[in-house]
């Protein structure tokens, strides 16, 4: 969960002035956490505390109504409204929100049927589910087998030999999302909102990454919808190769205390 909060942070400063340098200030004056640190948040505290998704999701949003860069135009009514309805969104924020279910959940089954419930207050079309799914798919796999792969205490060799599987296999799963992954144009700076880009970019990110702090760099030096790229490759990339001590905690020093709180849990829980 941390990862996908760190990308947000990270790229918040850049959604609407993006930067295509390589070596851009992390953590630097502008940057805070926006909705998709929200909700991420929130997915965790509905798993953690046994609530449903589209409650969390409404207490979270509405305790902080106004967050940098804010809620997108139909989220917003959403959140506004007495009787809150799905509106069949196929947008990237069921696909940056979905990372707690893929560390909460050890079944795969579970996992992308849980992916699928975090999508469905908002995102109820088929794409919005899918890309949720996705990307808790692709957490699940990294996560399994690294943690796998540490407690064997492998050698280099042996180490390398088992990255490069996991890649590979990675990308099969990446395929069977997105049939074109290998085939589609990536270009610097498209912003687009939807799923059906912003999933598949994100996987491509990701398989160039060399280290966690390479993939958030790479993420939002590509340009683009800067904070929820980061937050979606963010999440993937702390499952793959964790994530440095000294980038925990300044993503820390910016979240409230509820939200340090429900970070400190999820960690306990792993």
């Amino acid at each position: 969960m941390l990862g996908a909060i760190i990308g947000d942070i990270a790229g918040s400063k850049y959604e609407f002035n993006n930067t295509f340098d390589y070596d851009f200030e992390m953590f630097g004056e502008g940057c805070d956490f926006t909705d998709d640190t929200i909700c991420t948040v929130a997915i965790a505290d509905a798993i953690l505390n046994g609530r449903s998704y589209q409650e969390s999701l409404l207490d979270w949003c509405r305790r902080y109504p106004s967050p940098k860069g804010t809620y997108g135009g139909r989220f917003a009514g959403w959140i506004r409204s007495l009787d809150p309805q799905p509106y069949n969104s196929f947008g990237n924020g069921s696909a940056m929100r979905v990372s707690p279910v893929a560390w909460l959940f050890d079944d795969l089954s579970q996992v992308l049927e849980e992916a699928e419930k975090t999508a469905l207050p908002t995102h109820n079309h088929p794409e919005g589910i899918k890309g949720a799914k996705a990307v808790a798919h692709a957490i699940w796999h990294f996560r399994k087998s690294r943690f796998s792969e540490e407690s064997k205490e492998c050698k280099d060799k042996n180490s390398k030999e088992s990255d490069d599987k996991a890649m590979k296999a990675f990308k099969d799963i990446a395929r069977s999302y997105y049939e074109d992954f290998d085939t589609r144009d990536y270009p610097k700076g498209k912003f687009d909102e939807t799923c059906m880009d912003a999933v598949p970019l994100s996987f491509y990110l990701l398989s160039q990454a060399s280290s966690f702090e390479d993939a958030i760099r790479l993420a939002i030096s590509h340009g683009g919808d800067s904070d929820t790229i980061g937050a979606i490759v963010g999440s993937i990339a702390e499952a793959r190769f964790g994530i440095p001590q000294e980038m925990k905690e300044k993503a820390i020093s910016f979240l409230p205390d509820d939200m340090r709180e429900i970070s400190a849990r999820i960690k306990c829980s792993n």
